[in-house]
């Protein structure tokens, strides 16, 4: 079968490798039916952090038909089309009770990689899979599309806003205008935040996010987005701040546009040297987030505002590339020629 291998910095290629096989009485073997380019891959293929080279790639987001499953699954079974999440919750730990799987306590190896992939192994399945009613070919592309972004973007952007605490009548700032930043802006409309400021120095991607819910855009950076922002809040600051980037200066600029007793909701994997938290003792700001709850969000809340069309995450997409294109899909983000790229492995 194709699977994607992480040649260097710069290149990835098709390589063809054996077809995985149940190796745990938990786990499944899908077969992807759309994957997808996400902003964490990327900082490998830039040079930014070390990857071992010629090792599976980190495409971690997918739909999927279920081909085979453990005998201890009994939730899904052969044929079934599902959601994967990019985390594998038990959904028994204490973590996953209190809806954090993102954090599970019962394994170790609870994040996914192969994914930009035929087939894939998915570990600890039972719980963690979430069910789509039907088949693809019951849904539209842009349909698919959003049901794609709850492997990942979609859910991560939510699982800012929830940390952060955004609740009815807040003004939020959204700090990144990645996939994972404009469904930030989503989730805190659905929260019921009144004014939702977004950071973007993009005309497409703050077009979006004015689509997707945004009052107020922001395209200066550093200390002077932080002056914007203040000045449109009548030098309060945010009730509520999504970081949805991870650098040093995007983790700068959230601490800084928080009020008094605001929570940064944290989802940006973190590439800071350090952090200075004196700024935030001073200010009694809260600090939270870290890998999403997938399948939490998926189950309670998101798969139906996808279905029932109250949301359309699927629109991060912008360019689509078969599987055997796959670099030239990293390209296209590497370059921001696209805001998330689409990776049809299914036909």
């Amino acid at each position: 079968m194709e699977s994607t291998l992480f040649v260097k910095p710069g290149k990835v290629e098709i390589t063809n490798i054996d077809k995985p096989s149940i190796q745990a009485d938990d786990d499944a073997i899908l077969h992807i039916v759309r994957a997808c380019v996400c902003g964490s891959d990327l900082w490998a293929y830039r040079g930014l952090e070390d990857k071992e080279p010629n090792s599976e790639n980190s495409g971690h987001e997918a739909i999927a038909i279920v081909d085979q499953v453990g005998k201890d699954i009994t939730t899904v079974k052969p044929g079934d089309f599902v959601i994967a999440p990019f985390t594998h919750g038990c959904g028994h730990c204490a973590a996953c009770r209190a809806g954090y799987e993102g954090s599970c306590q019962s394994h170790s190896d609870n994040f996914s990689s192969g994914y930009q992939a035929e087939y894939v192994r998915y570990q600890h399945a039972e719980w963690s899979l979430v069910k789509i009613p039907g088949q693809p070919e019951d849904y539209s592309d842009g349909m698919l599309n959003s049901l794609l972004s709850l492997a990942d973007v979609m859910a991560t952007g939510y699982h800012a806003a929830r940390t952060a605490n955004v609740k009815p009548g807040d003004t939020v700032v959204v700090v990144g205008d990645g996939a994972v930043g404009l469904c930030g802006v989503i989730a805190s409309q659905m929260r019921g935040a009144s004014r939702i400021i977004a950071m973007s120095r993009h005309e497409d991607r703050q077009k979006l996010a004015t689509e997707f819910g945004a009052t107020d855009i922001v395209a200066e950076r550093g200390d002077e987005a932080v002056a914007k922002v203040m000045a449109l809040t009548n030098g309060a600051g945010a009730d509520a701040v999504l970081e949805c980037v991870g650098s040093e200066l995007s983790t700068d600029t959230a601490m800084k546009v928080a009020r008094p007793g605001a929570i940064v909701g944290r989802v940006g994997l973190p590439h800071t040297p350090k952090t200075d938290l004196t700024n935030s003792f001073y200010g009694n700001l809260g600090i939270a987030g870290g890998p999403a709850s997938v399948t939490t969000y998926d189950k309670s809340v998101l798969l139906k505002a996808v279905l029932d069309g109250e949301i359309h995450p699927g629109k991060v997409f912008t360019k689509r590339f078969s599987l055997d294109d796959i670099d030239d899909a990293y390209q296209a983000m590497a370059k921001r020629e696209a805001i998330k790229s689409l990776v049809v492995v299914q036909k």
